[in-house]
């Protein structure tokens, strides 16, 4: 009965946001995973120190892996992180850390710093660090708790009233046999019952034909039209849709209850950081002469960005 389509959900992080948000949340993560994997309770008089991000974690070759490299490696691991066990995050990423750092040293040796094409890479490398920093400061910084609660309130004023209804049904694959349950049920059959012992549907045997509460929007139109149109307790006609003929009971209605807070706060985020960077970059474009000799090139960049917002 459920519409054969719905919205897809906006993912959570898109690259933009996770290039910049994961240096801001990235060291606070690492340090409660220190906390928390630490074989000794913090005395009650004397809460343990939290490590800084120039905290050694480890050394490797004399040179130091501190908690904010751990940090910097969780960024390029980015959504992958979420599929290892959280008691093994620090030792992923230490293990990441130390295998950079050999590889590292490894090039220092054979003079590779001295590399033109290292060089090159080590210019965009440093951009895009600066990047990073500078959006954790002028955007990520300014999504605060106040700055989601007000986006929340003012999404969720806009959300309409609406109702939802707890239904069961029974579902037959013709009239005839829907008619034949509708005069059972006329005359005295239990609802229950009946849909355990001839609904079609698969899960009637155990749910009695229960849908639960829901939504007009998440059923077909026809079988919406017909339980929303109904009282608490009224059994409808025979109602087609394309999975069959089906008898519905209304057993409940109720305001709907709209999304919480705690519901939103990861969308509401991501939208005010995609909203506040594209009107950033916007002012930052209008501002600066960038000259690409190429027109046709030039056009198709100018496409990519779209119009200023």
């Amino acid at each position: 009965m459920t519409s054969q389509s719905r919205p897809a959900m906006l993912p959570f992080l898109l690259k933009t946001l996770a290039l910049a948000l994961v240096l801001a949340v990235a060291p606070a993560a690492v340090q409660a995973q220190d906390a928390a994997s630490s074989s000794e309770p913090p005395s009650q008089e004397q809460p343990a120190p939290q490590p800084g991000p120039d905290t050694v974690v480890a050394t490797v070759g004399g040179e130091p892996i501190t908690e904010a490299d751990l940090a910097f490696a969780a960024e390029d691991i980015g959504a992958d992180l979420n599929q290892i066990p959280p008691d093994q995050i620090r030792a992923v990423l230490l293990a990441q850390m130390i295998d950079l750092k050999l590889m590292a040293q490894a090039g220092d040796k054979q003079g590779l710093k001295e590399d033109q094409l290292f060089k090159l890479r080590l210019d965009y490398l440093t951009d895009r660090a600066l990047r990073r920093a500078f959006t954790k400061v002028a955007i990520s910084d300014t999504i605060t708790p106040e700055a989601i609660k007000a986006e929340y309130d003012k999404q969720v004023a806009a959300i309409p009233d609406e109702d939802e209804v707890h239904a069961r049904h029974i579902l037959v694959s013709t009239e005839d046999d829907a008619k034949a349950i509708k005069a059972e049920l006329d005359a005295g059959a239990d609802f229950i019952e009946l849909a355990k012992q001839k609904s079609i549907e698969p899960n009637a045997a155990q749910s009695g034909g229960d849908l639960g509460y829901f939504k007009r929007a998440v059923m077909v139109k026809p079988f919406a039209d017909a339980a929303f149109a109904m009282e608490v307790g009224a059994i409808s006609e025979p109602i087609q849709t394309q999975f069959g003929w089906h008898i519905i009971k209304v057993e409940d209605r109720r305001p709907a209850a709209k999304p919480t807070l705690e519901e939103l706060t990861p969308q509401i985020g991501q939208q005010l950081y995609v909203d506040k960077y594209r009107a950033l970059f916007d002012q930052l474009r209008q501002s600066a002469t960038i000259d690409i000799p190429d027109a046709t090139l030039a056009d198709q960049v100018n496409q990519q960005f779209g119009p200023a917002q």
